[in-house]
């Protein structure tokens, strides 16, 4: 496609930082750095070892940018303090503001939104480390167990019985101070890339594990990909309409992925936006953009040239 107009000559991909998806950002920041090289922008890297405010700053400040390009998963790059650091030296960057990353990180936030909202969500309840005794009489299996504010699967379990939660609590703890145990919805996995805040075709993901955790998305090959997702129509164009409602009522900004169950009834539940999506040529949102015509190259130079510092 190409074309576009360019607003930006000096680029700088941020990628890297302290989180759990720091390889994942990595690789999503050279596959970026190289789609926009294709696209004649001068790009640096700018790969982060710190999340340290003044230490971003001096480097972002080195390198002297017209533009950031996010390409950062998890922690301080997903949950709005990257963004503020960003609004602060007034350098505009792609994708959602300092609010609206963080309320999308935070799942209790965010689903409290979407029930706010009307958009349909599983039930949850969330546990800290010194409620875990609290547990023992739980029987809301199967369910989901997973980290308030962590992306990729990291930490998440599906448990089916009693034997299983405590263990999958722990395991979750690692990583966050509080755990969010919500009903597992049996059906379908669905995604929905936005970008320009317009939906792109249903993704339908069928992992050839017991559900689409941390191996399947990145090591296991035999996980299926199918866009359009085989639904018809009308479903298709409900699930679009949830997914783009989940993502305006967090005030995210151009492009994100929105993650669904389609249950065994046909409803659409919410699990989360992800304000910053895998961006390699094999990622959901690029396959997702593929259908719908933009080639990667194009859908990274869309989203640079989205960049603004008015969020």
């Amino acid at each position: 496609m190409s074309g576009i107009k360019k607003k930006f000559n000096n680029v700088v991909v941020l990628m890297g930082g302290e989180s759990q998806e720091r390889d994942i950002s990595l690789v999503s920041g050279k596959a970026v750095t190289n789609a926009l090289k294709k696209r004649s922008y001068k790009v640096a890297r700018c790969i982060l070892n710190s999340t340290d405010e003044n230490t971003i700053k001096e480097h972002i400040s080195k390198l002297n940018p017209d533009a950031v390009f996010v390409a950062m998963h998890g922690g301080a790059g997903e949950d709005g303090r990257i963004q503020s650091i960003l609004e602060k030296l007034k350098v505009p960057y792609t994708g959602s503001g300092p609010e609206s990353s963080f309320n999308a990180m935070n799942k209790i936030i965010s689903k409290e939104i979407f029930k706010e909202n009307g958009i349909i969500t599983a039930d949850y309840i969330v546990v800290g480390a010194l409620e875990r005794e609290l547990l023992v009489n739980f029987d809301g299996f199967p369910c989901v167990v997973k980290p308030v504010s962590q992306g990729s699967s990291v930490g998440l379990s599906v448990v089916k019985c009693q034997d299983e939660l405590s263990d999958a609590v722990k395991e979750a703890l690692k990583h966050d101070i509080q755990v969010i145990i919500a009903g597992y919805i049996p059906g379908r996995e669905v995604t929905v890339g936005i970008l320009d805040n317009e939906p792109l075709p249903v993704l339908e993901i069928i992992p050839h594990r017991d559900f689409y955790d941390f191996q399947a998305k990145y090591d296991d090959e035999l996980t299926e990909y199918i866009v359009p997702a085989e639904i018809d129509s009308d479903l298709s164009e409900a699930i679009q309409a949830m997914a783009k409602k989940a993502h305006n009522v967090l005030g995210c900004d151009y492009f994100s992925r929105v993650d669904l169950r389609l249950s065994s009834d046909k409803k659409p539940y919410v699990l989360e936006v992800n304000t910053i999506p895998g961006l390699t040529s094999h990622s959901l949102l690029p396959k997702a953009a593929l259908a719908a015509g933009y080639d990667f190259c194009d859908l990274c130079e869309k989203i640079l040239n989205s960049a603004t510092i008015m969020k």
